[in-house]
């Protein structure tokens, strides 16, 4: 059986999903991947189960572009693929393959399944383009075997609007993978307390009120130390990068850029901040907690559902840079064993809800 994969981020598929297509193929499948081409794609080039590789079509678009030319050919670029490739199954992920894959595979009558991974800005802020987004989903996500969500919101947001109202169900997200993300010790506190944002250099993503909150911090407690890791977003390059070449150059945050393997910085901070405005599920929540380290988070769904209140992290209103630096004060009130414990329990929370073989059984039922 062959099992095509749609998505538009080498780098997502492999972090995220690597273990679901190593599965795939040790269940027999012959996998093919379409992805844009960048520097990652080598990545999923590299995987193999006994010898057998995934095979890479790398198919150029733009991510974030609406430029309505572009996006006809996308979508004719999955209709020739469908009719060439002939696979069996075809797995969707994002919303320019969900919806123009979706779309082709309706057409085609090829069994496909969708990941919603997150609504996104164009449907969160409303308006014409909403519309018109929703119009297209209801199309393109009618015929699909299974729709998944990645929270109860979104999907009640979805149905609401005729959108995959008989063929979906919930993951956890994307789930973790607790033994490449293991548990570390917290670090000692004896100099300073380091916290750590995790994200896409764009305003949904907090950046704003990550690098506001910093500086008010870094003003009240000398000892606190930001580091910042991420890739910028090059349509906003140009307005964040001076402004943290600027806050590097006061020593207030420390930025790392684009890092392969985060765990590895998780491992040396001590709180992990994620003030984005709208998720999916938070997969850096997530590796946050499977590390150990409490987490402070925006109290939206996708990233609320990833802690426990109180017990391995603490919420604070999206938006809102007195909220986080509320919700930081907070957690720097506790003592240090406190902060472990809040970061234990937390690894205990992921272990229990979002170990990532959840959803690869999901996935094998599903096909």
């Amino acid at each position: 059986m062959k099992i095509l994969v749609l998505t538009n981020y080498a780098e997502g598929l492999y972090l995220f999903r690597k273990e679901l297509i190593m599965e795939l193929m040790a269940e027999g499948y012959e996998v093919i991947v379409s992805v844009p081409p960048d520097e990652n794609v080598d990545k999923l080039r590299n995987l193999s189960y006994n010898g057998k590789k995934a095979e890479i079509i790398e198919t150029p678009f733009e991510r974030r572009g609406s430029n309505p030319i572009k996006d006809i050919g996308l979508f004719v670029t999955y209709m020739r693929m469908l009719r060439t490739i002939k696979p069996d199954r075809v797995l969707t992920y994002t919303i320019k393959p969900n919806l123009y894959g979706g779309m082709a595979c309706r057409i085609k009558k090829v069994p496909y399944i969708c990941n919603i991974t997150g609504l996104g800005t164009a449907i969160e802020d409303g308006g014409m383009l909403s519309n018109v987004l929703l119009v297209f989903y209801r199309m393109s996500m009618k015929k699909a075997v299974c729709v998944f969500f990645q929270n109860k919101k979104n999907r009640d947001f979805m149905n609401k609007h005729g959108i995959a109202k008989n063929n979906s169900r919930i993951l956890p997200g994307s789930g973790v993978n607790l033994k490449e993300h293991s548990f570390e010790d917290y670090p000692a506190e004896n100099k300073h307390i380091r916290f750590l944002a995790v994200i896409r250099i764009m305003k949904d993503k907090g950046i704003d009120e990550y690098l506001e909150a910093a500086q008010i911090m870094k003003e009240r407690h000398k000892a606190l130390k930001f580091y910042l890791v991420g890739d910028y977003e090059e349509e906003t390059r140009s307005i964040y990068e001076p402004i943290i070449e600027e806050l590097q150059s006061k020593k207030i945050i420390k930025y790392l850029g684009h890092v392969d393997n985060v765990s590895k910085v998780m491992a040396k901070s001590h709180i992990i901040v994620h003030p984005s405005y709208h998720e999916g599920l938070s997969n850096v929540l997530l590796e946050a907690a499977a590390c150990g380290r409490p987490v402070l988070a925006s109290d939206v769904n996708g990233c609320i559902e990833t802690f426990a209140e109180g017990e391995s992290g603490f919420s604070f209103e999206a938006k809102s840079t007195e909220a986080l630096v509320s919700a930081m004060e907070r957690i720097l009130a506790l003592t240090t064993a406190q902060r472990r414990s809040m970061g234990i329990a937390g690894r205990a929370w992921v272990e229990e809800n979002f170990d990532r073989n959840i959803v690869i059984k999901a996935y094998l039922d599903v096909i």
